[in-house]
């Protein structure tokens, strides 16, 4: 029986008859170790990379290959499953295992694959039409499940693989191919819909800020459970420029709020601005920071167990300016990861009643044998 956790550490020991906790160590010291040092050069398949040039999947490539290393685990351990979309040709170009899988089906697939095989690294990669859309079942119930995962979503608001049509994350108005007069849907936010199905870890990061993005993966790679990232991706072809207010430099000081656990939520030249939280509505707000009410603003606390304050920091960003967007961790919390529940239930039920026959299952009372 695996070994799991009753005590957090610096919480106390968990109260009597509550489900105990996988740390990240124990689930990683699950997968095999690499014999000896690994380099980018090791996670590079053999294959020809074939998105448009200058797409932003490339620089994604390039932080994922180059953060694995890190890791140290046995390449033959490392899963990329995807479903269909420009990002989910990712697996063929990361020399580890993977499948190219259906539309919208991957946090699926990967599920059945990390709860069977818990000495396997599980990612997803996924793009906002695969899923949010067809796939947005099985994204949250993937997070609300908190099956050690680590799901990757590039988000370019728009569908890139079938030539530029309006994709669930488009800002309303949005001109496509398939909205001539401009999308009348109101778009997702996936971090707040990932916060509102209780995801474990949420983060956001840019694909263009190889040292923010490569410190998110990994916080998530050490996470027990689901981890879910979303990554704003430039699609030049379709979308070009759709997050350029957050990689110009003098745009980003007022667009960006870069979230650090622990540290006071400010942003603008000099740390000018601030988010407090307004006394009359619960709600947060965006201040000049003053002397005054420097005290009030808020400490980014990713570790707090109720989602509400993650939620509110996930609504901040205007959806068509994309203004006061948060980028970081927002939600990391502990509770129980279902590979773990999975593995202690069918421990105890060998336990209680023998491993078991399956041709006797199969067979069951109600079969009979013919003879002559």
């Amino acid at each position: 029986m695996t070994e799991i956790l009753t005590e957090k550490p610096g919480a106390g020991a968990t109260p009597a008859g509550s489900v105990p906790l996988a740390s990240a160590s124990q689930l990683l010291s699950l997968v095999p170790k690499a014999e000896g040092k690994q380099s980018m050069k090791d996670f590079k398949s053999d294959q020809e990379v074939r998105w448009c040039p200058g797409c932003g999947d490339y620089a994604i490539l390039a932080a994922v290959q180059g953060f694995m290393p890190e890791l140290g685990l046995a390449k033959e351990n490392i899963v990329f499953v995807s479903g269909i979309g420009c990002s989910s040709r990712f697996p063929y170009y990361m020399n580890t295992y993977g499948m190219h899988s259906i539309h919208g089906r991957a946090p699926a697939i990967a599920s059945g694959l990390a709860t069977s095989r818990r000495d396997l690294s599980v990612w997803v990669v996924t793009g906002d039409g695969d899923a949010l859309s067809i796939g947005g079942n099985h994204l949250i119930h993937a997070l609300r499940r908190n099956v050690n995962l680590k799901i990757l979503l590039f988000n370019n608001r728009i569908y890139g693989l079938t030539k530029g049509q309006y994709s669930p994350t488009s800002e309303v108005g949005k001109i496509t191919k398939s909205t001539p007069m401009g999308s009348l849907d109101a778009p997702f936010n996936p971090v707040s819909l990932a916060i509102g199905a209780e995801a474990s870890f949420v983060a956001r990061t840019v694909d263009s800020d190889r040292k923010h993005l490569t410190e998110v993966l990994r916080q998530a790679a050490a996470h027990p459970g689901t981890a879910l990232v979303e990554i704003y991706q430039n699609c030049n072809i379709f979308n070009d420029g759709a997050f350029e207010v957050l990689k110009d430099k003098q745009q980003a000081q007022e667009a960006v709020i870069r979230l650090t656990h622990g540290e006071p939520i400010r942003f603008g030249p000099e740390g000018s601005k601030g988010v407090v939280r307004d006394p009359a509505t619960g709600d947060l707000r965006i201040v000049t920071v003053t002397p005054e009410n420097e005290s009030s603003v808020l400490v980014h606390d990713a570790h707090q167990q109720s989602p509400t304050t993650a939620f509110a920091l996930s609504r901040l960003a205007d959806p068509d300016t994309l203004h006061h967007t948060p980028i970081g961790v927002l939600r990391s919390v502990e509770r129980p990861v279902y590979d773990t529940l999975m593995s202690e239930q069918l421990d105890a039920a060998v336990e209680q009643g023998g491993k078991g026959d399956l041709a006797a299952l199969l067979a069951g009372k109600d079969t009979w044998t013919v003879v002559g």
